[in-house]
């Protein structure tokens, strides 16, 4: 594995990877850094998941002078989701440096990002059509522009925004350096690369071939509001030694781990706002078994080495199926048996169709157990203790004590007496998670919302919004079926 340390980079930039707690580089990274700061086009067929936002945003950073109020860096992004996760991330890349970032978006007050770009930013990420906006309007100046990046690019073509982005093109010099990414390469996105990239270097990673023979796989319909009781019933149902539970935000994870040690679990949580020191501390105590739940976000977990993980619980289904092999990864490791199962909100129905296809395995569908059945679980757990405890052979100094209680009282009472006891019985303390919004509806259904005409069903579609706000500037960009 390449470490983050041979790639020939700043100091402020490695100490900025180090505080993030990254070691090891991705092969994306490993590939097109290297690449990258050699200022060279560049092409990365990559999924999500993989990476790919440090594997561009080291090179872009590494070339930002801090001196200088102008734009140099520019990356143009699907969804306003996908725009706040990469600014986010190079956020903390630049911390060294002080490089200034700033994402621009639909859906966001506009005068605010106007006052935000008078303060000049060094680099900016936003969606096609506010980008674009701000052109129009005279506020985002690309004159001075040293690196683009095309994020996602076969996302942005599904979406329609391809006139838009030739559009922002013109408005920036011809001697740069592009970075174009995308999962899948259409011809139309080939095209592109051939009319405003210089021999760009292709990097392909391979999506990883995912072994599924000792995870059993499940998925649970259930809604926003309903996903905690349902993931605490679980939790009791299975009692797993060790379980990771997936959330899509730093704010979910916080909940989520807040919530579950309020309801009795041993619960800790990790994502990229920790420090590494307080990082390193709860992995120590989740190893050690002094933690029986560890809730983490996708980039928090990159590089655990954690084994005895029986369970993953992805609160939130990824976005991409890299991340999910990613995620389930965690468990059924050393030939143990493992358990993943994913809650998956109706609206998202599709994702789950994109995860089947790409790990060539359906999930299997899984009723929410009631309370009732959380309780019978716990019984059973208890009972689990009782009979490792007779098998242990370790209860000579109890065995008085047992007589004694058998000359007051029947067998099955005392039996029935210990399992309460031991029995950690449902709890329902109240807990408020905050609701996330839906994933964006794919592309199947954006041709739908064109062909029906209809506004009020765009706009019903929460996870849509965004989208229809940012393209709102060009009515008549057409959808591709590509």
């Amino acid at each position: 594995m390449t470490k983050f340390k041979d790639l020939n980079l700043s100091e402020a930039t490695l100490k900025a990877i180090d505080k993030m707690g990254f070691e090891e580089a991705t092969p994306i990274q490993a590939a097109t850094i290297p690449v990258g700061l050699e200022g060279k086009d560049i092409i990365g067929q990559a999924q999500t998941g993989t990476g790919k936002t440090t594997a561009f945003g080291i090179p872009m950073v590494e070339k930002i002078d801090t001196k200088s109020n102008a734009i140099q860096g520019l990356i143009i992004a699907p969804t306003r989701e996908l725009a706040i996760q990469v600014s986010e991330e190079l956020y903390k890349i630049g911390g060294g440096k002080r490089v200034r970032i700033l994402a621009v978006y639909g859906g966001q007050d506009i005068q605010r990002q106007i006052r935000a770009l008078k303060k000049f930013p060094h680099i900016i990420v936003g969606t096609p059509g506010r980008i674009l906006d701000h052109i129009n309007r005279k506020n985002l100046k690309l004159d001075n522009l040293q690196t683009l990046v095309l994020d996602e690019a076969d996302e942005m073509l599904n979406m329609g925004f391809i006139q838009d982005i030739e559009t922002i093109l013109s408005h920036m010099p011809s001697e740069r350096q592009t970075l174009l990414f995308s999962a899948t390469m259409p011809k139309q996105i080939r095209a592109i690369a051939e009319r405003f990239m210089t021999e760009p270097e292709a990097i392909k990673v391979k999506a990883k071939e995912m072994t599924v023979s000792n995870i059993d796989q499940y998925y649970v319909k259930v809604q926003q509001r309903d996903k905690f009781d349902t993931l605490s019933r679980l939790i009791d149902v299975h009692s797993p030694e060790l379980a990771i539970i997936f959330g899509r935000t730093k704010r979910r994870v916080d909940e989520l781990a807040n919530a579950l040690s309020l309801r009795g679990y041993q619960a800790e949580g990790i994502h990229g706002d920790l420090s590494q020191a307080k990082r390193l501390t709860v992995l120590k105590r989740f190893k050690e078994g002094k933690v029986d739940v560890l809730v983490a976000t996708d980039v928090a977990a990159r590089g655990l080495d954690i084994s005895g993980v029986t369970h993953v619980y992805n609160y939130d289904i990824p976005q991409d199926p890299e991340s999910y092999v990613h995620r389930i990864g965690r468990t059924g490791r050393a030939g143990k048996e493992g358990m993943a199962v994913t809650f998956v909100d109706p609206r998202e129905m599709s994702y789950l169709k994109e995860v089947e296809r790409t790990t060539k395995k359906n999930m299997k569908p899984m009723t929410a157990p009631t309370w009732d059945d959380a309780l019978i679980g716990q019984q059973k757990a208890a009972m689990t203790e009782i009979e490792e405890a007779i098998a242990k052979n370790d209860l000579a100094e109890y065995n008085n004590l047992a007589k004694e209680l058998l000359d007051q009282y029947t067998p099955d009472q005392l039996v029935a007496a210990a399992l309460k006891l031991i029995t950690k019985e449902p709890d329902r303390t109240p807990v408020r998670i905050t609701n996330e919004a839906s994933l964006p509806q794919k592309k199947g259904n954006y041709q739908r919302s064109k062909n029906s005409n209809s506004r009020k069903s765009n706009g019903s579609r929460q996870g849509n919004r965004s989208y229809n706000r940012d393209r709102s500037k060009s009515p008549k960009r057409k959808y591709s079926s590509n």
